[in-house]
């Protein structure tokens, strides 16, 4: 084996434990919260040493950055196969997309419950935050091109501004499904509530 291939293989091997500790992260925010979670409770985990832990991440907001990246690349690769389906219309792409952020299913409670114990440390941590606004500003832009697609197709009004409705439709879902977290109705009150706002949007094309 080459000095090169020996390489690519260390690399693929340390990125391949750097996941394994941000899953044993992840499980433990979601059991514990953000705040509880120590790099040695990590490791424990991760069934790794803390040196290991140490060795991959040099502090928790390092390991908290990485372990969001990751989140952050599943919800896009869902995000891409929404919009990978062929011949789907402009606003079954936005259904779908949206009713990611309303946790229906075991997966999607724990990762929204991760998610907003990202969101409360956010408020402390600039490099979070900025983190954080580029995954908003990428899905909002994704809603809006969608929306100006469903323009084109005659299907949504033309004088519609697709920025701000994209904003409303983001924040209506991701307001739905913090509700949902904590109690205050349920997925399919919250996915109603969202096809009834989807059906008035839609409709007031000529």
């Amino acid at each position: 084996m080459g000095k090169g291939s020996r390489t690519r293989g260390l690399g693929a091997r340390h990125e391949e434990r750097r996941r394994q500790i941000a899953e044993a992260l992840l499980a433990m925010i979601n059991l514990h919260g953000l705040d509880a979670v120590s790099l040695r409770d990590v490791a424990a985990r991760a069934e790794v040493s803390l040196g290991a832990v140490q060795h991959y991440f040099r502090s928790k907001d390092e390991m908290l950055l990485f372990a969001l990246n990751y989140i952050s690349e599943r919800g896009t690769e869902r995000v891409r196969q929404s919009l990978g389906q062929e011949g789907q219309p402009p606003r079954a792409a936005l259904r779908r997309i949206l009713a990611e952020l309303v946790p229906a299913d075991d997966q999607r409670r724990a990762e929204l419950r991760i998610a907003t114990a990202f969101t409360a440390r956010s408020l402390v941590s600039p490099e979070l935050a900025g983190h954080l606004r580029a995954g908003y500003d990428s899905l909002h832009e994704v809603l809006a091109l969608l929306i100006r697609h469903a323009q084109d197709a005659g299907e949504a009004p033309a004088d519609l501004d697709p920025g701000r409705a994209a904003a409303a439709l983001f924040a209506l879902a991701d307001g739905l499904g913090t509700h949902v977290l904590i109690g205050h109705g349920t997925p399919e009150t919250a996915l109603a509530v969202l096809d009834e706002h989807l059906d008035r949007l839609f409709a007031t094309a000529p």
